[in-house]
């Protein structure tokens, strides 16, 4: 396995040749084909070598609900968490709010379990990864302002 550096404001022919499309990152390249977008390559990685720690259930209900809250991350906590920053004033709170409970909900969702996907680290796990280092920066942000 192999990473390239990709510089955002002048991106390579390899990017663009990859990801026509969006033409961002990431972009996983296996056998030579490209797989765009961070949660769907979660899920392919997840398919191609299943047979060694899977992390989506092998029950189609549980898998979904999975991709329902993989998805809530992906798009509530991602948007919110960008938007929490630059409003000021009564949008700034209203914001913050929506954030706290966003966050909230997903707490309940885990309840008293180590991970989303139970005793084992799992779909909903991986795309909060991202995430992670963002909620210590909110943290220390909320006790300054």
């Amino acid at each position: 396995m192999s990473t390239k550096e990709e510089d955002l404001r002048n991106k390579s022919d390899l990017l663009l040749q990859m990801n026509p499309v969006y033409k961002k990152i990431p972009v996983l390249i296996h056998d030579g084909k490209p797989v765009c977008e961070s949660l769907i390559q979660v899920q392919y990685v997840d398919e191609v070598w299943h047979d060694k720690s899977s992390l989506l259930s092998s029950d189609p209900y549980q898998r979904a609900i999975a991709r329902f809250w993989a998805d809530f991350v992906n798009k509530k906590i991602y948007d919110l968490g960008r938007k929490i920053w630059t409003p000021k004033g009564e949008e700034q709170a209203t914001t913050k709010k929506e954030f706290i409970e966003s966050l909230k909900l997903l707490e309940g969702k885990l309840g008293d379990k180590p991970y989303f996907g139970g005793e084992n680290l799992g779909y909903v796990d991986v795309a909060l990864v991202p995430f992670y280092s963002w909620f210590y920066a909110y943290e220390v942000w909320q006790l300054q302002h």
